[in-house]
Parts: C-alpha cells; structure tokens; sequence
C-alpha cells in the first residue's frame, strides 16, 4: 500500500490527528522530565477511557472459542416431514457463523483439557436465524435445568481457594448420578479432541420439525459428524500441549481455513413418530439419554463447511450470541424442560453481557428483519424504524404475517414441584457403553482417566464415586480403584487432596507442584 492509499490517523469522531503517540503537556523545567498533562488533550482522554472499557463480560460457560464463518448446503429431500425453508430445496446452500469452544475454562485457559465442546453455528435463512447449540457430546450431565448452575460452578473454580476442585467435581456428581453416561463419555477417549475440525455435534435435545401448514410434525435429534473422522488427544499429550500451546485448537482451526483446508461435517437427523413416545424405552425429552441408532438411523440431511476466518475475533465471534430459542417457521422446542429453559437463559445472558440490541449486530442479524415493537436502548443503529407504530394493531402500518407455529402438544395435569430421581434406567446406556469400551481396549484407558481425576479428591469422595461407578458394572468400580491403587503406590499418598470446606471449615490451597 502506498503512501498515498493509506488510511488518515483520526480520532473515534473523525478528526485527523498528527500523532497517535504524543499527548499534549504543559513541560516543566523542575522537576527535571517532569510535565503535567491537560485535560484539554482529547486523544489522551480518548484513548484512556475507552481502554477500561474495552472488554464486555466473558461467557460464564463457553468462555474461550475458535469461529468461522461458513456455509450449509442441503443435499437429501426432506420435505416427506419438514417444509423448513432451508432444506426445501436439494443444492440450497445457507450462510453460516460457527463457534465451537470448551465450556468450563475461561477465556485464558488451555484448549487441550478434559471438557465437553461446545458446538454452535448459526444458519442465516431467508426466513429468520436459526441457532443449533450443542456439544461434542450426545448426552449431558443433569436433567433438571435448576441444577444447571450448580453442576457449572462445580466444575469450576472453588469459591475460597480460586482453584478447580476435585472435590467439589465429584462430590456434585456422586449426589447427581443421572449425570453417570456423560461423566463416561467425558472421561472415555473422546475427552480430549486431537482438534476442533474432528468432533462430532449434538443437538442434544429432541426438537420438533414439521409442516406448520398442516399441523404433522416429527421429533428429530440432530449430529453433526466430521467427514475427516473424530481425532482425540491422549491425556499425557493433551498435558504437555496444555504447558507448552494452550491455544493449540484455535490455532490448528484458524490455520486450517487460512491454508484452504476448509473442515466439513454431514448432518445427520434420526427422526420419531410422535406416536412411538409413550412406547419407546426411554423419556425422548431427557438429555442425559440417547436414541438407539438401530431404532432410529441417522438419516443425512446436508453438509457444513466452515471457510473463512474472522475479520476480527472480538467483532464476529467474541459479540455472536447464539440460543436454542432462535428458531424459524418448521422447527419448535420439545417438552423436554432444559431445553426450555436454555430457550430462556440464553438471549437473557447476551442482552446482559453484549446489550439489548445485540440482535443488530453483523455476527447475529437475520437477513430480513421487521420487529417494530422492539424500540429503542443503549446503540440502536438500524433506524429505530421510523415514525412506524410502535404499537399492536395500527391502522396506519398493514403488515403481512407469517405462517403458525409448529403444532403444540395438548397438555393435561397439575403444577407441582418435581426433581427428577435417579433409577436404575440411568445406568442402562452407561452400561452399554462400558462394553464397547471393553470390546475396544477402552476400559483401562477411561478407568485411568477417571482416577487421575478422582485421586485429587478426598477419599470419602473417592469411595462415593466409586460406588456410583460400580452401579453401572462392578467391573468399573474395580477398575477404578486398581488405578487409584497405582497411584498411592506411586507416591500419592504425598499429594495433599482438595478439601471443599464444610460447615465453615477452611481449606488450604495446593502447592503449585501437587497441581502438575
């Protein structure tokens, strides 16, 4: 670029200025290099402001991310049970944002740590944004969305010492043990993904997806599969790149699209006759359970492809906001209660850390948007709609409408306060689960991981943890605890354990060595 093509230096108003590096100053010959600086210097006020104010609240989940920008592309006919705009047409292709990050870490922590991925991408269709928010998991911890808070927080800092907590992880999860599938998918040996570009995606939840026109709708659970396989990371590896590249994914993400190595995946739906519900073994609207792939096969739906990298991280990816509850005409919410209330929590958590208007912003704005009856607030920028009614039912402003919401189901009951209790179906799949880790060679390696964790924790939490393991095989908890053996014999036994304070008691934090 020459001189002359290059862009002129000005303040955030517009005016050019001679120097972004000097300040002006009233200098003064004693002391001697001293000089007072005026407030009349409108670049040092400036700049010094908006410093402090330069960072809006980081995810309190989620907090750390890759993201691309991409596209969709329908390739399977799927009008026999959806009219959902952007799958009408084989060959359609949508534009899309995607945001895959860890969830318990914050922004400055290590991409390559146990942890589930979450996976978001937003679909820019002619008829409104619609979010897929998952994880690179198939099933969750908990099913009662009240525990969601606290099942984050254990996994998280301990509230005196500041410091992740064996403990308080395990001792949550002895007393949640819904939570037992995931916990074995977690630290089995997809724990730890080789990259971002080789997970898998989950919707999790089961959603409706249907014709609004007609009142017919399936339930659907939705998978992303990478098309260059899943990758992972074994646990001494993933340490070592945690110490010496702890923005290994990010990086191998970024560099990928930057080279031309776009990464793709093929969506998969299994979808549900609503009349096989009430027959089919498990509750279809519990997230902790999964869909047998003999009783319902995955059917390909499209492909993803992510190839273009962010202008700016903060800009596109750090603002984009992505809920469940962006949904667009043929696709509804389930009954399944944590999907409903993440329909909630999440666009309430970005009008607090982003704005009210977080929806005008680039990274989150639909392509066609008319909502009069949404005014106003902190940086409106889109022409606040004119003189139009702010206002239900003008005569002044005719407007056209959309078409009706996927079908409701019909309700009949009584309000009463529920937390969902823990049987021995909860232990059904994890036990599955445990045979394909046999017949893989995966056992010792999950029985390994398990205990490098546990061993942290105090031993009546260990013997807890496993007893809940043993109720899924008693071969686990034997398992387990042959491998927490090794580690006493290796000088364990030296380790001082995360002690979560109990009746008030304190706690003295861990020497820097007992956390390597």
């Amino acid at each position: 670029m020459s001189s002359n093509d290059a862009p002129v230096y000005t303040l955030a108003e517009g005016r050019p200025v001679q120097d972004p590096s000097a300040a002006t100053v009233l200098m003064g010959s004693k002391p001697r290099g001293g000089a007072l600086s005026l407030l009349a210097d409108t670049q040092l006020i400036e700049t010094l402001a908006h410093f402090p104010r330069e960072r809006i609240p980081e995810r309190v989940v989620h907090a750390k991310a890759a993201g691309a920008w991409g596209e969709f592309e329908c390739t399977e006919d799927v009008s026999d049970f959806t009219s959902v705009d952007f799958l009408n047409k084989v060959g359609k292709k949508t534009k899309v944002l995607a945001r895959i990050s860890t969830v318990a870490g914050e922004k400055g922590s290590a991409d390559t740590v146990r942890d589930i991925r979450g996976f978001a991408v937003k679909f820019f269709t002619e008829e409104g944004n619609w979010d897929f928010v998952g994880n690179d998991l198939p099933v969750f911890f908990i099913r009662d969305p009240v525990k969601f808070p606290s099942l984050n927080r254990s996994h998280k800092r301990h509230p005196q010492t500041n410091v992740p907590d064996s403990t308080m992880f395990w001792d949550f999860h002895n007393n949640n043990q819904e939570g037992v599938h995931c916990l074995m998918q977690l630290f089995g040996g997809r724990g730890i993904p080789a990259s971002l570009r080789n997970v898998n995606a989950f919707g999790n939840h089961t959603y409706k997806f249907g014709k609004p026109e007609d009142g017919t709708f399936k339930y659907v659970k939705i998978h992303l599969k990478p098309d260059a396989g899943i990758k992972n990371l074994e646990s001494d590896e993933a340490l070592r790149l945690a110490g010496e590249e702890p923005d290994y994914h990010i990086k191998d993400m970024y560099n990928a699209i930057e080279r031309g190595d776009y990464p793709t995946w093929t969506m998969y739906f299994q979808v549900m006759d609503p009349k096989d519900v009430e027959t089919y073994r498990y509750n279809i609207f519990d997230i902790t359970q999964t869909w047998s792939h003999r009783d319902y096969p995955l059917r390909p739906i499209g492909k993803l492809r992510l190839n273009k990298n962010p202008e700016n991280h903060f800009q596109d990816i750090e603002q984009a906001a992505f809920s469940p509850s962006t949904m667009v005409p043929g696709i509804g919410p389930s009954a399944d209660p944590m999907l409903q209330a993440r329909m909630f929590s999440y666009p309430d958590a970005a009008r607090y850390r982003v704005g009210p208007n977080y929806q005008q912003l680039p990274c989150n704005r639909a392509l066609h948007v008319y909502s009069p009856y949404q005014r106003d607030g902190p940086m409106r920028v889109d022409g606040n709609y004119g003189g139009d009614p702010d206002y239900v039912r003008s005569s002044f402003r005719p407007m056209r409408f959309g078409p009706p919401d996927i079908a409701h189901d019909e309700w009949a009951g009584k309000v009463a306060l529920f937390t969902s209790e823990v049987t021995d179906l909860d232990f059904e799949q994890p036990r599955d689960l445990w045979k394909i880790f046999k017949e893989t060679g995966e056992d010792k390696r999950f029985a390994k991981n398990v205990a490098a964790h546990v061993g942290k924790a105090l031993p009546e939490v260990q013997k807890k943890t496993i007893e809940m393991f043993s109720k899924v095989d008693q071969e686990v908890g034997e398992a387990i605890q042959r491998e927490l053996d090794e580690l006493e014999k290796k000088g364990g036994a030296g380790i001082e354990h995360d002690k979560a304070p109990v009746k008030g008691k304190g706690m003295r934090c861990k020497d820097s060595k007992d956390d390597e």
